[in-house]
């Protein structure tokens, strides 16, 4: 007993078991916010794709040009599928580059294109090689590094596409437009080209408005005919698999058999999404929401299957009281009287909680704070930033359909709903009780408090996820799960 003693007291001597570890937040969340690993596999990707002489001078150039948030987008599909159209209108929407073999051949000063062109004026089939050395030599300059570039058509086969990869360039999305054989036929037979603007048109669907641009139209150089487009088909179909097993995990099919602007938008809603990371991922969500909507059910279910931290800055209040500790002496007036705790207080306990070894290695998921934006403010400048901000809306007659309808065992502490979990027997319902804080008038002022700020934290937390909590708590939980587990989309690209 008494080695025991000394050893304890020697142990806190040294300062063990003084105060949990305490893991700076700031170290993850800044990593996180810079992609410090992604970037590092992107230099080392450099690094072996190039395979400079210096690999330090390498570096720094591509540091001093890497801008990785640029889209680069390869838009395919069969002969008359609308690539053209299509990428042309995500060129414009994103301002990028938009790249072609066509294009590629009009540089008139590019010795690459002037050696293809011999290839072609000879009816001879332009190599692979040739044609990435002239991909590889247009991503080079300015406005595709600045920003991105979008290929229609191309790669047209699994050789081309490899040989684009082997030379490091790959688009972070595939999207293939899809439609019918029968579909394809019936609108390249129709198809004219304006060649002074290069727009694109149909005698049926899309007939120019302008008398000037209509007496330019002329047909495809590829023809109209039902026999040319069948071969063109066949040989696009020999290819689509090989090209999409390269791509596979970049891949999204679109139905083009529909109008121009749904394309157009689905094509847009997938190039806002993100890639995923291979960069470890620590879950540092906020849970926000009315009472009564669902906030601590949803905190459970993602502690219990993902095996991160639920914090409650009720629950960490009333244990710092518990503990008697120094700040739950000073919190333990403003208790008593019933009384907000200043917020200071309440953000010491957190930052204290948040900053534990637990927290900082599996992830944390917060309810219900911060409900204002000072508090969000301060709560960030502390190092803890959330990844992932929900807020659950639920209308106010739910809330109290939800709420004043409960009531509290006294026995055995267990809640029940007059709806939808009633008491099994006479007994425990003659002994259930509602509680105090399920009363109208107490439901009504916390709903009151929390509307008065909820405009202003939601302005704070520009990508937070709303969602419906009007529903199961299961199918709740799958929707905070799909955007837990999946990149938040870029805002910047959907307007």
């Amino acid at each position: 007993m008494r080695s025991q003693q000394k050893t304890n007291r020697c142990r806190k001597k040294n300062g063990f078991h003084q105060k949990p570890l305490r893991i700076p937040p700031d170290f993850g969340t800044y990593a996180e916010r810079h992609g410090l690993f992604e970037m590092y596999k992107r230099l080392i990707e450099s690094l072996l794709i190039n395979k400079p002489q210096d690999p330090l001078d390498h570096l720094t150039e591509v540091l001093k040009r890497e801008n990785d948030d640029v889209p680069s987008v390869i838009i395919h599909g069969p002969p008359a599928a609308g690539k053209t159209s299509i990428a042309r209108m995500v060129c414009a929407k994103l301002r990028t580059a938009y790249i072609s073999q066509d294009t590629l051949l009009a540089d008139d000063v590019s010795p690459l294109a002037a050696k293809a062109k011999e290839y072609i004026a000879k009816n001879e089939k332009v190599p692979t090689e040739l044609w990435v050395d002239m991909v590889k030599t247009r991503l080079q300059l300015f406005d595709c590094i600045k920003k991105g570039w979008v290929m229609d058509g191309f790669p047209q086969s699994r050789e081309q596409a490899l040989a684009l990869q082997e030379v490091g360039i790959s688009p972070k999305h595939y999207v293939v437009l899809d439609a019918p054989d029968s579909v394809l036929i019936e609108r390249q037979m129709g198809k004219r080209i304006d060649p002074e603007t290069g727009g694109v048109y149909h005698t049926t669907f899309d007939y120019p408005s302008n008398a000037e641009v209509e007496r330019r139209l002329v047909e495809p150089p590829e023809g109209c005919s039902e026999e040319s487009m069948v071969d063109r088909l066949v040989v696009y179909h020999r290819h689509t698999q090989g090209l999409q097993s390269c791509y596979d995990k970049l891949y999204k099919a679109v139905n083009a058999d529909q109008p121009t602007a749904d394309v157009f938008s689905q094509v847009m809603t997938f190039l806002s999404s993100r890639q995923r990371t291979l960069a470890p991922h620590n879950p540092r969500i906020v849970l926000l929401g009315p009472t009564g909507s669902g906030k601590s059910v949803q905190a459970a279910l993602l502690a219990s299957k993902y095996n991160i931290v639920s914090v409650s800055s009720g629950q960490l209040v009333h244990e710092a009281i518990a503990n008697e500790s120094k700040i739950g002496e000073a919190i333990k007036p403003y208790v008593d009287r019933e009384m907000l705790v200043p917020d200071n207080l309440i953000l010491k306990i957190l930052d204290e909680r948040l900053s534990q070894l637990d927290c900082a290695t599996r992830g944390w998921v917060l309810r219900g704070f911060p409900p204002t934006r000072e508090q969000a403010e301060n709560l960030q400048n502390e190092g803890h930033e959330p990844n992932r901000v929900f807020f659950l809306d639920v209308p106010n007659d739910s809330v109290y359909e939800r709420l004043t309808l409960r009531s509290l065992d006294a026995v055995t502490g267990d809640r029940y709903h007059a709806l939808y979990n009633p008491p099994r027997t006479t007994d425990i319902k003659d002994r259930s009780a509602q509680q105090p804080t399920d009363a109208e008038d107490a439901i009504r002022q916390r709903l009151s408090n929390y509307y008065a700020f909820a405009e202003e934290i939601a302005d704070f937390y520009e990508d937070a996820q709303h969602i419906n909590a009007d529903q199961d708590p299961h199918t709740v939980f799958e929707c905070v799960e799909s955007m837990l587990v999946n990149p938040l989309p870029k805002r910047a690209q959907v307007e």
